[in-house]
């Protein structure tokens, strides 16, 4: 094999892969650091949710739906409100009258995701659910493959499997540093049972993240967000009253647990706000990729707060995961083309830029200059 026919056949077989001949600058883009930044970010808020649910369970207080309830009601009062005030084919009327049976899907999924993973600690372990959560990424490309319609490369699933061996690491640093929280019941029927409900809230979670992805990159952030709090408070308001009346009524208020609340409703409200923006500059599969390292951010706080056993592990996990995010980014993703517009799809792609890293920051840029003018 000549030397020319040798480069050709190398450059198909990285094409094939998902790898084009990017160097370093290429590759670490604005876009992709400001992608990874967001994503931490999300992690940092998830983790201080969960430490500060934590820290609710060591004072005996464990009302998961009255949280999601006071979340779910201030993003009423907020998005939902602004959406009271708009006019036209925006106005919440409008919106109630065509979509409510969607948002209703979405709101429900996102209500019964959030109970079910709680719920599930009463039945299995920490392990269990650290393990067992992360099916809600290959539901997630699933989902993103028949309905988004989003085409996957070899670089791709090899990511999400890098990803998922940092997760390995960081769960075998739990094992070995003894922590295998949650319920020690040796009953087969209730370890099933807690297992089954990780498995129904990633899917449920799957459910609620493309469904999400759909409405933000097809249509408003204040709608999405609006009738999240609209559907959400009153889901998790009759699940409220109908299971944890006698809990939220036994709470024994001071100081510190209004802090804690008050905590915990500002980190969930910046979530949901924020998760959004983050989906709609990446997507629901990548936005769940780098909420991998919550996890481990919290392990990290819990050294000093809940006195944790370090491991060094934890900090290869961190590393592992963080370098399959960066692989998943870096190479764009692809739609299939409609099937009679094939040919025109296969034109635009022979025309298209060398360097699509660099479109898609430019494409980025532009939406957030526009939605600042908004």
């Amino acid at each position: 094999m000549d030397q020319h026919a040798e480069h050709t056949l190398c450059g198909k077989v990285s094409t094939a892969c998902g790898f084009s001949s990017f160097n370093l600058k290429n590759i670490f883009t604005r876009r992709l650091l400001k992608t990874i930044a967001l994503g931490q970010l999300l992690s940092l808020l998830i983790c201080g949710t969960a430490v500060t649910c934590q820290l609710l369970a060591d004072s005996k207080v464990e009302t998961p739906m009255f949280q999601s309830f006071l979340n779910y009601t201030l993003l009423l009062l907020t998005y939902t409100t602004f959406l009271c005030t708009r006019k036209g084919d925006g106005n919440i009327l409008q919106i109630l009258r065509t979509k409510w049976w969607k948002y209703l899907v979405m709101g429900l999924a996102d209500v019964e995701a959030n109970y079910a993973v709680v719920k599930a600690y009463q039945f299995t372990t920490l392990t269990s659910i650290q393990l067992l959560d992360c099916f809600v990424i290959p539901v997630l490309m699933a989902l993103s493959w028949f309905f988004m319609k989003t085409r996957y490369k070899l670089v791709h699933f090899v990511a999400v499997m890098v990803c998922l061996l940092g997760v390995g690491a960081m769960v075998g640093a739990d094992f070995l540093a003894g922590r295998v929280q949650g319920s020690t019941s040796d009953v087969r029927g209730d370890v099933l049972l807690g297992d089954g409900l990780v498995l129904l809230s990633a899917i449920l979670y799957a459910v609620s993240n493309i469904c999400q992805e759909h409405t933000v990159k097809n249509g408003s952030l204040v709608e999405f967000l609006g009738m999240m709090g609209l559907f959400g408070s009153l889901i998790s308001g009759v699940q409220l009253a109908v299971l944890e009346t006698h809990a939220v009524s036994s709470i024994k208020w001071d100081r510190f647990i209004i802090l804690l609340f008050g905590l915990y409703i500002s980190m969930m409200y910046a979530l949901y706000s924020f998760m959004p923006v983050v989906v709609r500059l990446t997507s629901a599969t990548a936005v769940n990729l780098s909420l991998l390292t919550a996890d481990l951010f919290s392990l990290f706080c819990g050294l000093f707060l809940f006195h944790y056993k370090f491991s060094v592990l934890y900090l290869i996990s961190f590393a592992v995961i963080t370098v399959g995010f960066i692989m998943f980014n870096v190479v764009p993703t692809s739609s299939a083309p409609p099937n009679n517009s094939a040919e025109e799809f296969a034109n635009r792609a022979a025309g298209s830029s060398s360097n699509p890293l660099m479109d898609a920051d430019e494409e980025a840029e532009t939406f957030i200059a526009v939605d600042n003018c908004n």
